[in-house]
């Protein structure tokens, strides 16, 4: 028989795309989506379970469908529902400890996949310049998404030493782009005007939605010849973007802040419900962040699709041009160029019939 995967937080966008493409692997019998909220996308096949991880039945949902594969991406830092970041934490702490507690007392699991977040390292003025899967934090994330991140991590690693029979694998996903993005960052650079913080210009790294599916599909099978999919794994496109690049090629003028002033101005986005303009958001777009993928490579097998900069593009032609598309931009440059050469040009004639 083939395997039974159990897929948490399968009314995400992201979620539903596993669903659907996981049924698509020949070596998979059944799939079961599970979330609390009815999703909004089709589901294929998979059997949907409408079923809160946070709750006890989880352990019985496992034993009914003899689950052997759990992929757990029900971890966000956005909420899929009504609730804000109080319904968010506890999804992502005490779900996932639920959710541990009931695979670490199933005996047909043996794979577990756990979707993480590069978060985990902070940002910091004193951060390297490349954080690979051993470095610790200079400062750990002191709340937000950050902090659920770590914890969450915590708990998975107290669950590989309880079952180290289970194959258990970790990834640390960059800030996650494309067409159909669901994040507080995508929310930010989606803002017409955008906040920066004065004299801070950060390197950022994305990965591709499609990426995501593709990376998630590898670490739920069973490892190809030469790889090895248990452990914990940096997923990011190569290469990194400055953030006033980011802004160029949106189309999308930034007004600097000073530092003091940015909490402020991010407590007044979140009033007025444009964005989520939390403290590690600020953070990251202060010092940026930037890992290494050598353990997704050389490892893990996997080369993404898109780097850095093409996830970006998908993204910037998903929002269509902003108040200052690069093109116009250009063009103004170019004319502003012309008339300051031809200004030049004659000052110059002028000057010479002078001397004559």
């Amino acid at each position: 028989m083939g395997k039974i995967v159990l897929v948490t937080g399968a009314a995400r966008q992201l979620g539903g795309r596993f669903v659907r493409r996981i049924q698509r692997d020949p070596g998979v019998d059944r799939v079961i989506a599970l979330d609390a909220v009815t999703p909004g996308h089709q589901l294929g096949d998979a059997e949907f379970v409408l079923a809160d991880i946070r709750q006890s039945a989880i352990a019985r949902i496992l034993a009914e469908h003899s689950v052997d594969t759990v992929v757990h991406l029900d971890v966000s830092a956005k909420a899929s529902g009504a609730g804000g970041r109080t319904t968010v934490k506890e999804t992502n702490v005490i779900g996932t400890m639920q959710l541990l507690g009931a695979c670490q007392k199933s005996p047909t699991v043996q794979r577990l996949v756990v979707k993480s977040s590069t978060n985990v390292y902070g940002s910091a003025p004193r951060d390297p310049a490349v954080f690979t899967e051993t470095t610790s934090p200079k400062s750990l994330p002191s709340g937000g998404f950050a902090k659920d991140a770590v914890e969450v991590e915590g708990y998975v690693r107290g669950f590989a030493r309880r079952r180290p029979d289970v194959a258990v694998c970790v990834l640390r996903f960059a800030n996650i782009l494309g067409p159909e993005p669901d994040s507080p960052l995508a929310d930010y650079l989606t803002l017409p005007v955008l906040p920066t913080v004065l004299g801070y210009d950060p390197r950022l790294q994305f990965v591709h939605e499609d990426d995501v599916v593709d990376v998630l599909e590898i670490a739920a099978r069973e490892p190809r010849r030469g790889t090895l999919n248990s452990g914990t794994f940096n997923i990011a496109g190569d290469g990194v973007l400055l953030l006033s690049q980011c802004s160029r090629r949106l189309g999308r003028p930034t007004v600097p802040v000073l530092l003091p002033a940015v909490t402020w101005v991010g407590t007044a986005l979140r009033t007025i419900g444009m964005t989520d303009f939390s403290p590690e958001q600020i953070r990251l777009l202060t010092h940026g962040r930037v890992v290494s993928t050598v353990q997704m490579r050389e490892t893990l097998g996997f080369r993404p699709r898109f780097t850095t900069a093409e996830t970006f593009a998908e993204f910037a032609r998903s929002r269509g041009p902003g108040l200052l598309p690069p093109e116009r931009v250009g063009r103004a440059v170019g004319r502003l160029a012309e008339l300051s050469l031809g200004g030049g040009r004659a000052d110059t004639t002028h000057s010479t019939h002078g001397a004559r």
